[in-house]
């Protein structure tokens, strides 16, 4: 061990800007790795916080409705009352967890509320807001049953369900964490030739002491271990340096500012970016050994 330690030490030593190059590409291509993870994890909450919430509007016929899809304008009373007796029928019960309607006046005071910064709201009359069944289902996922019974039912000008737009918002989100994999996958193979070039190096520098070794009978893996572990150690350097910015991340930004900026949703915690930081180490190890332990076999004749 103390030969092996001393080996460690001269060869980081040596090539001493060659290992600081390796701990910063294995830095910042794992803190991409431990960014897109934290991402998932991120995208994977939202779904799971938002989808329970997301309701099926029912949007009732009104005076500027298209007159393809109401033919008889404005939804009628009676054609409101048809509606709610048909969430309340025991056919959709079962799927209803409760329903609210939304009158013109409620709706154009929501929408004021929400587009109160944009020039559009002074121009937007409540009657040209629709009539609105807001349903909340048991099961999010039943939600076409729902789509399915009010389509093409008279006084209904159209049913949405609110997860088509999650459904958007997710799809972006995941290509940018396709993106920051991408970027990840690209620095790791950068920081493996990197750490490659260097264990060469450092092999090269000490060629005539592994020489010796040979000659005396040492066998292969007792020699190409110091130079593994040179490999491990620096790029194990830089995933705890990855593992400290991912959850500095978390506690800075994501807790820290967006956490209290939108409050309307869950975030990813601090116990989250620790589950991260042991993949990142390990991942180093391995990547670190794989590219040391290949450089030293292909290279050196030992």
């Amino acid at each position: 061990m103390k030969y092996i330690i001393s080996e460690i030490r001269q060869g980081i030593f040596r090539n001493v800007s060659m290992v600081i190059s390796v701990v910063l590409v294995t830095f910042i291509s794992l803190t991409f790795v431990g960014a897109a993870s934290l991402l998932q994890m991120q995208i994977g909450q939202m779904k799971t916080y938002w989808y329970d919430r997301a309701q099926v509007a029912i949007y009732m016929c009104s005076d500027v409705s298209p007159a393809d899809a109401c033919p008889q304008g404005e939804a009628s009373d009676d054609l409101k009352a048809a509606v709610e007796a048909k969430l309340q029928s025991d056919t959709l019960s079962a799927y209803v967890e409760k329903f609210y309607f939304e009158n013109h006046e409620q709706a154009y005071a929501t929408f004021q509320e929400q587009f109160k910064d944009n020039a559009v709201a002074k121009y937007v009359t409540k009657n040209q807001l629709n009539e609105t069944f807001w349903v909340k289902l048991n099961d999010a996922r039943d939600s076409k049953i729902i789509t399915e019974s009010f389509t093409g039912v008279a006084g209904v000008e159209e049913v949405r369900d609110q997860r088509s737009y999650l459904d958007q918002i997710f799809s972006i989100l995941n290509a940018a964490s396709l993106a920051a994999i991408g970027i990840a996958v690209l620095m790791l193979f950068s920081a493996a030739l990197l750490i490659s070039t260097t264990i060469r190096l450092s092999a090269f520098s000490r060629r005539r002491e592994l020489g010796i070794m040979r000659l005396v009978g040492a066998s292969n893996f007792y020699i190409q271990l110091p130079f593994i572990l040179e490999g491990v150690v620096a790029a194990t350097i830089g995933s705890i340096l990855a593992g400290g910015a991912v959850l500095a991340i978390v506690q800075f930004f994501v807790q820290g500012y967006l956490a209290q900026s939108l409050p309307f949703t869950s975030f990813v915690g601090l116990a989250d970016g620790l589950l991260v930081v042991p993949i990142l180490i390990g991942a180093a190890i391995l990547l670190s050994a794989a590219a040391s332990g290949l450089a030293i076999r292909r290279y050196l004749r030992i």
